[in-house]
């Protein structure tokens, strides 16, 4: 298989993957989770269910998330045996292989069993991981690329401080949080505890209590997250001019904060309207996904040019 070919199997896994992300989102906001009854694989009894609502959003979600599974696989089996010097994309492949495969088994189980809102956030987490790992497949395959055109030898050996690369994972594993919270407001709905935006229900602080408490532990920890990654974005643009890569991962990092803040306003003006509501959900959904993919992806950017400049040089070497 040539570099073309991975490149577009790498970009197909990357789409389905984000189609299966966001469609989890349809089936909670249309609470379409049972729409197939207590039975997996089957749906109400069926291979192909009757065309209800509800059924069929289950049901696509649950093809949608197969075929995501079966080019994980694919791109698993390609690039461990095509790029066996590429250590770092056979790693990406496996980590979305195993996090797809373990986000469909809790979802199995959530169909047959009775399952926590704790554990449903998880669920979500862990398909963001799946997508997270393949758009960083995506990215390495693109660098892969350029490296060979001879477009970014020099860009590999530039280093970053291990402050900064500890900056960063803080950043990353913060988000992570960030989204589970987020994820366990929408399994517990909690999602109308605060009305109005930016204060909750007309005041800074509001009781915290029941649904109120948890969508506003959220908003908090939305905001402290804006702050972080504009910290972040601020020291990749300025402290490092010569490091083409990491400025515009900055940049696009900062930006994408912003869009998901707007995003999470959103949902919360259009609560009440259900057409707009799922539209500024999957769009809230959609930008949380490609951040986290790009922190992701500038987690591991920034671990290999903290290494020793031995180890860098090696690398744009091969």
């Amino acid at each position: 298989m040539n570099s073309k070919q991975l490149k577009w199997l790498s970009y197909l896994s990357s789409l389905v993957m984000l189609l299966a992300t966001l469609g989890g989102t349809v089936v909670t906001k249309t609470e379409s989770g049972l729409g197939c009854g207590r039975q997996w694989p089957l749906c109400n009894g069926k291979f192909v269910p009757a065309h209800t609502l509800a059924s069929m959003i289950e049901y696509s979600h649950r093809a949608i998330s197969g075929a995501a599974g079966l080019l994980a696989l694919a791109s698993f089996i390609a690039f461990w045996l095509y790029r066996k010097n590429r250590r770092d994309l056979q790693l990406f492949s496996l980590l979305a292989l195993i996090f797809v495969m373990v986000q469909a088994f809790m979802g199995a189980m959530a169909v047959v069993y009775p399952t926590s809102s704790a554990v449903m956030a998880l669920h979500f987490g862990f398909s963001l991981i799946a997508f997270a790992s393949s758009i960083m497949l995506v990215l390495g395959v693109r660098e892969d690329e350029a490296r060979l055109r001879g477009n970014v030898k020099a860009q590999n050996t530039v280093a970053v401080s291990k402050r900064f690369r500890n900056l960063t994972w803080f950043a990353t594993a913060y988000t992570y949080i960030v989204v589970y919270i987020g994820a366990y407001v929408s399994h517990t709905d909690s999602a109308g505890g605060c009305s109005g935006w930016p204060l909750c229900n007309g005041r800074l602080v509001p009781e915290l209590t029941g649904g109120v408490g948890i969508a506003f532990a959220h908003r908090v920890a939305a905001g402290l997250l804006l702050i972080v990654i504009a910290v972040l974005g601020h020291i990749a643009y300025r402290k490092h001019p010569d490091n083409r890569e990491i400025r515009v991962l900055g940049l696009a990092a900062t930006i994408l904060v912003v869009v998901q803040v707007l995003t999470g306003a959103g949902v919360v003006f259009t609560l009440y309207n259900y057409q707009v509501y799922l539209f500024t959900s999957i769009a809230h959904i959609f930008v949380l996904a490609a951040l986290f993919g790009v922190l992701s992806y500038m987690s591991v950017r920034t671990w290999q040019m903290s290494r020793p400049p031995s180890i860098r040089e090696d690398r744009a070497e091969k």
